[in-house]
C-alpha cells in the first residue's frame, strides 16, 4: 500500500509539474510572439478565480445556516447566516481568493458562544456566487453590501485577500468596531509580479499587467496598497500573519500592522497561508482580541523598514 499511494502522489506531483511548465512555456513563447494578446490573456486569468472554489462550496455543508443573497450589479452573492442579526452584534467572515465563504466554517461555533451572529457568503465568481471574474476592489464593494443587508458589523474577520478588501471597505466608509485581518497582501504589484513569475510572463509585459483595468475602472492601483490605505483607519485591528507564508510574504502583514493606527501584529510559526486561517489557537487569539485581551505586538515604524515612518 506505501508504494501504491507513493506512485499515486508521483503521479499527482508530475501531472502538476506538466501543467505548470506548459503554462510557462507558453506564455514565454506568447510574449515574444504576441506580446499584446499575451499581456491580455495573462490579465484575464489574473482577474479569474480557479473553479476548485465552486466546486468545494458545492460540496461544503452550511451547518444549519440559514441560506441568503444579496444582488449586485455583477449579479447574485450566496450568503451564509448563523444566529439574529437584529439582536446579537455581527460578525462578518470575508474569505480570499479562489475560496469560498464555507471555508471559515471553523470561526462559526466559536463565534456563536461568545454571542455573535455570524455572516459568511461567497465573492463574485466564486462558491455558489454568480460572475467568472473580480478583483480587489470589488471584493470591498462586496463585502460592503453583504455588511449594509445584515447590519452594522461588529467585527469583520478576512483571510488573504478577503483581509486586503477588509482594509479597502473600512477605509471607503464601512464602520466596525474591530478587525481581524490574517494573511493580508498588502500590494497589487507585488502580487502581480508573483502571479507573472509563476505563469512566466515576461517582465516588460508584467509591469503592464494592470494597465487595461485601471483604465477601465477608473482607480489607481497603489491607492490600493495597505501603506496608503491604512493609516486613515482608528479601529483596532489584529493582523495575523505566519513566516513560513509562501503566498503572501510575512513583510506584507508587517506593513499594516505598521500603518494601521492601534493595530498589532500576531506572527505566527508553519502554518503557511492557508492553515493559518482555521488554526486553534489563531481563532482563540482572535477572541481574546475581540473581549479586549492585547493580542500580538505593536509596530513602530522606523525609517530603516521599508517605505519609513508613518
Amino acid at each position: 500500500m506505501p508504494a501504491l499511494v507513493s506512485s499515486k502522489n508521483s503521479t499527482i506531483v508530475l501531472k502538476r509539474w506538466v501543467r505548470e511548465y506548459g503554462l510557462r512555456a507558453r506564455f514565454a513563447l506568447g510574449g515574444w510572439l504576441q506580446p499584446r494578446r499575451t499581456l491580455q490573456r495573462a490579465a484575464d486569468l489574473f482577474a479569474t478565480p480557479l473553479a476548485i472554489a465552486r466546486v468545494r462550496a458545492r460540496d461544503a455543508d452550511p451547518a444549519g445556516a440559514a441560506l441568503g443573497e444579496v444582488d449586485t450589479a455583477d449579479g447574485r452573492i450566496a450568503t451564509y447566516l448563523w444566529g439574529d442579526p437584529a439582536r446579537e452584534p455581527v460578525a462578518v467572515l470575508a474569505h480570499g481568493w479562489s475560496s469560498y465563504g464555507l471555508f471559515l466554517l471553523p470561526w462559526v461555533a466559536p463565534l456563536r458562544a461568545a454571542g455573535y451572529a455570524v455572516v459568511a457568503f461567497d465573492q463574485t465568481g466564486h462558491g455558489r456566487s454568480d460572475g467568472s471574474r473580480s478583483s480587489l476592489p470589488a471584493f470591498a464593494e462586496v463585502l460592503s453590501r453583504v455588511a449594509a443587508r445584515y447590519g452594522r458589523p461588529s467585527v469583520v474577520i478576512g483571510h488573504s485577500l478577503g483581509g486586503a478588501a477588509t482594509m479597502l471597505a473600512l477605509a471607503g466608509g464601512l464602520s466596525a468596531d474591530r478587525a481581524v485581518l490574517i494573511a493580508p497582501p498588502a500590494d497589487p504589484f507585488a502580487a502581480g509580479e508573483r502571479f507573472a513569475r509563476r505563469i512566466g510572463l515576461a517582465e516588460h509585459l508584467a509591469v503592464r499587467l494592470f494597465d487595461d483595468w485601471q483604465a477601465r475602472a477608473q482607480v489607481r492601483v497603489d491607492s490600493l496598497q495597505a501603506h496608503r490605505a491604512a493609516p486613515a483607519l482608528t479601529l483596532p485591528a489584529l493582523i495575523v500573519h505566519d513566516l513560513a507564508d509562501r503566498e503572501v510574504p510575512w513583510d506584507e502583514g508587517e506593513r499594516y500592522a505598521r500603518y494601521w493606527p492601534g493595530a498589532r501584529l500576531l506572527t505566527t510559526t508553519g502554518l503557511g497561508h492557508h492553515r493559518i486561517v482555521n488554526d486553534p489557537a489563531v481563532i482563540g487569539a482572535a477572541l481574546r482580541f475581540l473581549a479586549g485581551d492585547a493580542v500580538g505586538q505593536r509596530v513602530v515604524s522606523s525609517p530603516d523598514l521599508p517605505y519609513g515612518f508613518f
